[in-house]
């Protein structure tokens, strides 16, 4: 049975789509079969796996409103054994379409639930915000990753994010876990990344990825050629990040 994870924090500009899409290319290339599911409207997960975002026709829009099966919307990509549910602008709605929905924030998990016996890993990209999009993305998922850069305002809005885990814990998915803490955009020259990091570690301890994104300028290039930095430059020290974050997973779920 495959695992549903939703990569989350409502603070854009964390390293949330760029996790995302390298992760999946990773454990891809570590032959595990992957679904990414781009809950996000402005669709950066999409475009940075080569599809054309402009031509979507059936994405996570159709699949959370039920007009069309995930199943039918499903894209390949480029990137070895990847599968992509791609976003389009158009899921900007869909937070006001679902209000008066009976069951709104299961609407996703009923949708993608059975796509686990077809795939081991599926990652849901979610949106910057805690809204109605997030929370069906955190109903529907086994687990749950939280990038959090090392920079000044890291931990802020932290604290929100639990208290929105843990209630959803309570009302919707008792058996939502943390998959963890990803420390992302870490400059070992600043003493402000290393103060962030021992800070998050020293707060969470075992909650925290032993793997930390490096800032890497590769990393950053690769989705403007519409790849993961697998396929864009395999021996950047992005790349080397992104595998041991997938092997870390794995390890995790095997034990």
């Amino acid at each position: 049975m495959g695992k549903i994870i939703a990569i989350a924090n409502q603070k854009g500009g964390v390293g949330k789509t760029t996790t995302s899409v390298n992760l999946a290319a990773s454990l891809g290339v570590l032959e595990k079969k992957v679904l990414l599911i781009d809950a996000d409207p402005q669709a950066n997960a999409s475009s940075g796996l080569g599809v054309d975002v402009e031509n979507v026709e059936l994405g996570s829009y159709q699949v959370i409103e039920h007009s069309a099966s995930a199943e039918e919307s499903i894209i390949k990509t480029s990137a070895p054994n990847v599968d992509i549910i791609p976003a389009h602008i158009d899921l900007v709605a869909i937070e006001i379409e679902l209000v008066d929905k009976e069951e709104r924030e299961y609407m996703l998990k009923k949708a993608i639930t059975h796509l686990k016996s077809s795939y081991d890993y599926i990652l849901i990209d979610c949106a910057p915000s805690l809204g109605l999009l997030t929370l069906n993305a955190l109903t529907a998922a086994d687990s749950v990753i939280i990038p959090i850069q090392c920079e000044y305002f890291a931990l802020e809005g932290l604290g929100k994010l639990l208290n929105t885990i843990k209630s959803v814990q309570r009302i919707h998915n008792a058996n939502l876990d943390i998959e963890g803490m990803l420390l992302t955009m870490y400059d070992s020259r600043l003493r402000l990344s290393n103060q962030v990091v021992e800070e998050v570690q020293k707060h969470f301890s075992d909650m925290v990825f032993q793997t930390i994104i490096q800032r890497n300028v590769r990393l950053s290039e690769a989705p403007s050629y519409g790849e993961s930095i697998i396929n864009y430059d395999v021996s950047s020290k992005g790349a080397s990040n992104y595998l041991n974050l997938a092997k870390e997973i794995i390890k995790k779920q095997e034990n």
